[in-house]
């Protein structure tokens, strides 16, 4: 098994194991502490959803910040059951942790989030596919944090308020530029 440790909050240091898989690429600590730098350090009585869990290290991450709750997707079986192991492990009873698609759920779900990690399997064109709904599940004021293998740029639906690249991993820091329409059930 694989290992990412969580950098701060409540689990500090604490370790969650994860198997190899295919696309499965965990967010560094570097990228992970300069987020949360960009988010706050405190995440109380936020509301998250992470797309693509993957590791959990994102979605673990928020939940030792305080965040209220966090929604962590997961398709592939050996990481989303990682992921179940994980919060037994830290008690994460904040944690929904569901083995859903990602498109599928947000077609089926209206719930809006504060926060919305968004890292998806390279060389796919998820970001394609994903963008044009995402709006509709953030907050007022919400964030969309997005990874990608090249960098994003400010257009007429999303504003790139930071950004930053580790390796060969463009980081960016969004929100929308319009205020979204309620989503709605397809």
């Amino acid at each position: 098994m694989n290992q990412v440790r969580l950098n701060a909050g409540v689990w500090r240091s604490r370790v969650l194991k994860f198997p190899d898989a295919e696309g499965l690429r965990p967010t560094s600590d570097r990228v992970r502490q300069t987020l949360f730098n960009w988010l706050g350090q405190e995440l109380t009585g936020k509301t998250c959803l992470d797309l693509f869990a993957g590791t959990g290290a994102l979605g673990f991450e928020a939940l030792s910040r305080n965040a209220s709750n966090v929604t962590m997707l997961e398709l592939a079986k050996a990481p989303f059951q990682a992921l179940v192991q994980n919060q037994r492990l830290l008690d994460a009873t904040k944690a929904d942790i569901r083995q859903a698609d990602a498109l599928k759920f947000l077609a089926e779900n209206t719930q809006r989030y504060d926060i919305i990690f968004c890292d998806p399997p390279y060389h796919k064109q998820w970001l394609d596919k994903l963008l044009p709904h995402l709006a509709a599940h953030l907050s007022d004021e919400g964030w969309l944090y997005v990874e990608a293998e090249y960098a994003l740029k400010s257009d007429s639906d999303w504003q790139v308020v930071k950004s930053g690249k580790a390796g060969q991993v463009y980081y960016h820091l969004l929100q929308p530029l319009i205020a979204p329409p309620p989503a709605t059930p397809v």
